[in-house]
């Protein structure tokens, strides 16, 4: 049987938030953005959802 990989919770740092708030306005992809952050797309989104953002492509 696999074992499971255990999460492992980063703290959001000042720059990671600046830096989210920057893909937000360039409208970059949310994959892109989880592959060059090391998060998830879940992990993204609920953070954009916080700080009251939106992400990627919006219609």
């Amino acid at each position: 049987m696999a074992k499971k990989k255990k999460s492992v919770r980063r703290e959001w740092t000042k720059e990671d938030i600046k830096e989210l708030k920057a893909h937000s306005k360039a409208r970059t992809p949310v994959v892109r953005i989880a592959k060059m952050t090391k998060r998830t797309k879940g992990a993204l989104r609920q953070k954009a959802i916080v700080l009251g953002i939106g992400l990627g492509h919006q219609r």
